[in-house]
């Protein structure tokens, strides 16, 4: 696979029946689910997964998708999904970047970048991101 940046967070996806929508590809929306689903994958991996976020009582939340839909994907198509911490300002905001590609012949589908703000679970307010999301998250920025 011919990645953007070195040393992606990779996940997995094959493409199912119920993500193929009226004109017989997967739906943009399902896109979405896949961005959502690598990005809690990559978290878990770096041992910020729900359990922490919970005793924490705090979380990376979304703010921005930006997505461009480069080409489709179609049932069966074996896909992956890379995704890096690009930017964070270590207080309450970071920004991952994502690039979709299919195995068989390498194609990017999708580049995407989200942008996360912390907050507190209890409240649903911004707050500073704990010592543990600093070390952890930050450890893993790397250049865009």
């Amino acid at each position: 696979m011919k990645w953007d940046l070195e040393n992606p967070f990779v996940c997995d996806i094959r493409v199912q029946p119920e993500d193929i929508d009226e004109l017989g590809h997967a739906n943009n929306a399902v896109y979405v689910r896949w961005l959502e689903r690598c990005a809690w994958e990559h978290s878990g991996a770096l041992g910020l997964g729900l359990p922490e976020y919970q005793q924490l009582n705090r979380a990376m939340v979304v703010m921005r998708h930006e997505i461009d839909y480069l080409a489709a994907g179609y049932l069966d198509d074996d896909l992956q999904m890379g995704t890096w911490i690009v930017s964070w300002d270590s207080k309450l905001r970071m920004t991952r970047q994502f690039q979709l590609s299919r195995q068989r012949d390498g194609a990017t589908l999708l580049r995407a970048r989200t942008t996360f703000a912390c907050v507190e679970l209890s409240s649903g307010r911004p707050r500073r991101m704990p010592v543990e999301f600093v070390e952890k998250y930050g450890g893993a920025i790397v250049s865009a």
